[in-house]
């Protein structure tokens, strides 16, 4: 009997240690896979897990090995680039893990990666005093020994990274010989010593955590017995620093002290957006030592997954469902639902407009369902007038629970002018302020009449008041309002016109009582001086300026409400135009030439078809790619400043390009004619969307986005566009007084022109003798802009003329009106994919201390955690330009610079000459990122932001 029972205990001992060895060897494989995948999404590279492991790359060895990365299949040229890139950087911090084994300092791995130092050539650099505040002081020592005992020699180094190397390889392969077969037979073969080895030994592969005995025993970190304890209940409000513990336990159940080793990962993400988390590891407490607290801020409403990983294994409920609803109503995020400055009423017919209510961080913001909605209200005047108590307490609110929107509805009983805005909480809504132009039933019906005519011969009588006051005509059509005076007083001559467009300004004077109808308006579009006219029927000019424009833009005046205007315009306008292939056969040597050979005789039905390039000799069959190809290739020709159609001004660091006066003689002007199509092209591929859109890779001065939109320029373009000029001239002209005596240099109204080798040319009047005419005080401002005029525009007008021709044979000119520089540049170029990782390994940070370090982790993380669109934004804000460099942040002239500032609490600053951000210190990591939204949002536009 005795012998029985210890013939099936012999069986069940064996049995149960093959399933223990099984169970380490899957863990380990796991792992390893695991860790494969976290190096791929962290790269951005999630898309080829699939091919990874079909081409047998699983371990983390073979990820960093270019031999192994040579068994793929071709990648495109950007992504193997990108591969390549990665895979370097991996194998340089595999070498650096496989050196500090060596020594017995593979705990301070992670440590070392928080300093930046993710190779061996950055153990050099690394200062003791440095690590000696984050390296245990037991562990200082024989780091400060191992350090000193590398090669200082450059062949030495590579010698031993080339023999570290070797050992990642080894160890990685002994991984890979452990087969089910050969783990059954070792199982079997050392069941007589299973006592020893599982008392003394930990198990048989190198890479195992724990030892046999730990795993009978239960001793060893369990992730399913781990468990979370949230900060907080739901629903809870955005815009919280949230906090969530993570309590650690081993299998047995005994609390487990957690550490750098264990591998504990934190993914957060909402939608297809990731959040960037901070992780604390323990707790000055022992009694907490087997906690990690977790920390991540919250800006949009909806649901977020947690996912908590232990070692590549979900802890228990991993991944978690957690909801966040909006915070308290914002005033300043709020808006109306309204188009532009002025709206249009009748006379005693009611008009409801809608006021979205929005958070702190622009999230729809729910209110209570009660009736009328608390909280919002609406102060009324006649223009120039008092608040009028009796129309302001006439206006009804009520609360749309499924739009999340509150509905507001006036009613006007005079004919007239006035002044709205609108308040929550006695604060202006972000657009609440506008005009509100009431019309008899009569005015209303003519303005109808006027819009909805197609002859638009839609004309007033006005006095001009600028200059010698006169009887003028005023023209509006769709496109342009126009002024007309009178010959011999009834034959009407043009005298100048104004572009229908968000940068015209119609605005609207008071009317002294007693004064008769109408009123007095003025125009001005920033291009031209602004004039000053008199109406009798000045409401009738301004309500139908005001529709026309409403429809030129199609609604409220967002970016996104823009851009998909533009893209239903564009696509109404080439509806008759079929969008069939066409083929084109260039070729790449002389691609410009033969592009430009392949494309003269277009027109218009051709320039919107879908174009099917052929790279003569070669075998490509164009389903997108070669064309894409094409566009980029042909794009990055023509716009890169080494070609000479487009340059940047004396070399300028900032790198943006402005058409070239003094470009080579085999440059023409249809060569930017040949510019002007393909933006064209790309902006009506962008309008129908999916895999047609074309994005021109280009970083254009600001002076000429303006052109192109028909903005005129001024002095302060020259901050973003010639920095050069800017720090040396306009800056002394400014800060100088030029009245105070004879050790002022005396400037005129005069600007020298040198060729290349730096020879006077000529001495260009900017005004009518005006190199006999000196710059004061008072007219400095006026000489700076006609400077600005004449470098950034007059010498270029003939290039500019002709890309604008090529430009608007497919898009017209008044659609692309309806943006700002920053906004056309967001459209035409797109916001490009700004890399976090890029950006931070590439940045001159210049600052020290505790708190400027804890400053700069909540910036990173802050821009991890920013939209697309943002990152671009705070790139705009600081260097001038939404796009970098083909090669990235390494590229950009000056390098991207982080300085501290030294007030605590203001908005950031930017000098955009120097690619400089100025960060002040703030409390939180929430008012950094508050006062950097508001900042690229609300100061991003214009220049001087120092």
């Amino acid at each position: 009997m005795y012998k029985r029972v210890h013939y099936w205990g012999t069986i069940l001992f064996m049995c149960s240690l093959i399933y223990l060895v099984r169970v380490v060897f899957t863990e380990v494989f796991d792992d390893e896979s695991a860790l494969v995948d976290e190096w791929l999404d962290q790269n951005d590279f999630g898309e080829y897990k699939k091919l990874f492991r079909e081409y047998g790359i699983s371990t983390l060895s073979g990820c960093g090995s270019p031999d192994q990365l040579d068994r793929l299949p071709e990648l495109p040229a950007a992504e193997e680039k990108r591969l390549r890139r990665a895979a370097q950087v991996l194998q340089q911090r595999l070498v650096l893990r496989q050196w500090l084994s060596t020594h017995r300092l593979q705990h301070t791995y992670t440590k070392l990666l928080s300093l930046d130092v993710s190779s061996l050539e950055d153990v050099y650099w690394l200062e003791d005093s440095t690590a000696r505040h984050v390296l245990d002081p037991k562990d200082f020592g024989a780091w400060s020994a191992a350090r000193q005992s590398l090669p200082t020699g450059k062949e030495a180094l590579q010698t031993l990274k080339a023999d570290l190397w070797s050992a990642v390889v080894k160890n990685s392969k002994h991984q890979d010989a452990w087969t089910w077969g050969g783990m059954l037979v070792v199982s079997v073969s050392v069941c007589g010593l299973v006592t020893l080895a599982a008392m003394t030994q930990p198990s048989l592969a190198p890479e195992a955590k724990h030892s046999l005995l730990q795993y009978v025993t239960g001793k060893y970190l369990h992730p399913p017995s781990c468990k979370v304890e949230w900060g907080w209940t739901e629903p809870q409000a955005v815009g919280e620093t949230m906090c969530f513990t993570v309590h650690c336990f081993q299998r047995n159940g005994h609390p487990y002290p957690i550490c750098d080793t264990d591998e504990l990962s934190v993914s957060i993400s909402h939608g297809t957006r990731k959040v960037t988390a901070v992780v604390e590891l323990g707790s000055g407490d022992p009694a907490q030592a087997n906690t990690a607290r977790v920390k991540f801020t919250v800006r949009t409403a909806g649901v977020y997954i947690v996912s908590v990983m232990i070692g590549g294994v979900a802890i228990s409920g991993s991944p978690f469902r957690r909801w966040f609803t909006a915070g308290r109503v914002e005033a300043r995020r709020s808006r109306v639902g309204r188009a532009h400055h002025a709206l249009v009423w009748a006379a005693a017919h009611a008009r409801t407009l809608h006021v979205h209510p929005r958070d702190h961080y622009d999230n729809p913001a729910p209110l209570p369902d009660t009736q009328p909605p608390e909280g919002f209200s609406i102060k009324i005047n006649p223009l120039g007038g008092e608040v009028d108590e009796k129309l302001s307490s006439s206006a009804t609110f009520t609360y749309d629970n499924v739009n999340q929107r509150v509905s507001m509805s006036l009613c006007f009983e005079r004919a007239g002018v006035y002044r709205a805005q609108v308040l929550y909480e006695d604060i202006l809504l972000h657009n609440g302020e506008f005009d509100c132009i009431v019309l008899t039933a009569s005015d209303t019906a003519t303005v109808q009449r006027n819009i909805s005519s197609k002859r638009h011969n839609i004309c007033y009588e006005a006095r001009l008041l600028t200059g010698k006051p006169r009887r003028v005509l005023c023209c509006i059509s769709p496109k342009q309002l126009t002024l007309k005076d009178y010959i011999l007083k009834f034959i009407p001559k043009r005298i100048t016109s104004f572009r229908l467009c968000p940068s015209t300004k119609l605005i609207l004077k008071p009317t002294p009582a007693g004064s008769g109808p109408g009123g007095e308006f003025t125009l001005e579009d920033g291009v031209q001086p602004q004039l000053e006219l008199v109406s009798a029927e000045r409401d009738l000019i301004a309500a139908t300026f005001t529709q026309l424009l409403i429809a030129n833009c199609g609604g409220e005046d967002t970016f996104k409400n823009k851009q998909e205007f533009f893209y239903s315009e564009i696509r109404k306008a080439h509806a008759r135009h079929p969008h069939e292939k066409l083929a084109i056969r260039v070729l790449r040597s002389e691609l410009l030439r033969s592009s430009l050979k392949a494309t003269r005789h277009f027109t218009v039905q051709d320039w919107c078809k879908n174009f099917d390039v052929t790279f003569q000799g070669e075998q490509g069959v164009d389903w997108g790619g070669v064309r894409r190809e094409w566009f980029s290739l042909l794009c990055a020709q023509l716009f890169d400043a080494k070609f000479g159609l487009f340059v940047s001004f004396h070399d300028s660091p900032t790198g943006l390009v402005h058409p070239n006066p003094d470009r080579p003689p085999h440059l023409k002007l249809k060569h930017f004619e040949l510019a002007g199509k393909l933006v064209g092209k790309c902006l009506y591929e962008s309008a129908l969307g999916g895999s047609y859109r074309q994005l021109v890779r280009a970083r254009l001065t600001r002076s000429f986005l303006a052109q192109i939109i028909g903005l005129r320029v001024h002095y302060k373009y020259f901050e973003q566009d010639d920095p050069e000029l800017y720090l040396s001239k306009i800056k002394y002209v400014l800060e100088t007084d030029l009245d105070s005596g004879d050790s002022v240099p005396e400037l005129y109204f005069a600007d020298d022109v040198y060729d290349a080798r730096g020879h006077l040319v000529e001495t260009h009047d900017l005004v009518p003798n005006g190199a006999t005419i000196r710059v004061r005080n008072s007219s400095k401002v006026s000489y700076l802009d006609l400077l600005a005029q004449w470098r950034l525009a007059a010498r270029v007008r003939p290039e500019t003329d002709a890309f604008l021709r090529g430009l608007t044979l497919l898009v017209p000119d008044n659609l692309l009106a309806i943006f700002d520089e920053n906004e056309l540049e967001l459209l035409v170029c797109g916001t490009g994919e700004v890399s976090v990782s890029d950006w931070r390994a590439h940045a001159l940070v210049s600052g020290s201390g505790r708190d400027w370090e804890r400053l700069l982790g909540w910036f990173w993380a802050a821009l991890a955690n920013f939209s697309t669109e943002e990152r671009a934004r705070l790139l705009q804000f600081t260097t001038g330009c939404s796009q970098l460099p083909p090669g990235g942040f390494q590229e950009l002239n000056p390098r991207f610079q982080i300085t501290a500032a030294p007030n605590f609490g203001a908005l950031p600053t930017a000098h955009t000459c120097f690619n400089q951000l100025c960060l002040p210190d703030y409390d939180s990591y929430e008012q950094l990122v508050h006062a950097l939204l508001w900042a690229i949002n609300e100061g991003g536009e214009g220049f001087g932001m120092i």
